[in-house]
């Protein structure tokens, strides 16, 4: 009766170790693709962060030299009725038409002064320093994190016995994210154009 058993026996053993070898493939080709899709995901978060630094900054340099210009032809304007009135040629006429544009000036900067009185154009640019540095923090923070998460995937692609499940299924070691030739210089803004 014990010789009838030992075939049975035979084969749940080798069934059992079917299955644990299965479990194994199994486990670590669903560790290699939740890894690689971590590693895609991300990627879509760097995107993400460049798509807002190259919607959000022109939008933030044009309204900031949007700023400058108003700002800029008032005091041009305010400027130009002080040199008329200083040389007028005494005519009444036209120092009253220098003054007049003076005081119209004058009179605009106060209304915007006085309608919006934190606005300075010291404030514009360290908010529009802030934004710039608030949108290069995202970028880098996205791109270190890429780079975790590829780290993380070619230690399991390389490890074994991971790695014999890598090769048999084609997952090969990404790429980590690496800056331009040049990147170390900082970016120029120019709101003088």
């Amino acid at each position: 009766m014990v010789a009838a058993q030992k075939p049975w026996l035979k084969w749940a053993i080798i069934g059992g170790i079917i299955a644990i070898i299965a479990l194994w493939v199994g486990g670590n080709y669903n560790s290699l693709v939740t890894l690689n899709e971590q590693i895609d995901g991300q990627w879509a978060q760097v995107e993400t962060s460049y798509q807002r630094r190259f919607d959000l900054i022109p939008q933030l340099v044009n309204s900031t030299r949007g700023f400058f210009k108003q700002e800029q032809a008032l005091y041009d304007k305010i400027t130009q009725a002080r040199a008329a009135y200083a040389g007028a040629s005494g005519k009444p006429t036209e120092q009253i038409a220098a003054a007049n544009a003076l005081e119209s000036g004058l009179g605009r900067l106060l209304l915007i002064v006085e309608s919006n009185p934190e606005i300075k154009s010291n404030q514009i640019v360290a908010s529009l320093m802030a934004e710039l540095a608030g949108t290069e923090n995202r970028v880098s923070v996205e791109r270190r994190r890429f780079n975790e998460s590829v780290q993380v995937y070619n230690v399991k692609v390389k490890r074994i016995p991971s790695n014999i499940i890598a090769a048999i299924f084609g997952f090969d070691a990404r790429a980590f994210f690496e800056s331009a030739e040049g990147a170390a210089a900082a970016p120029t803004v120019n709101l003088e154009r």
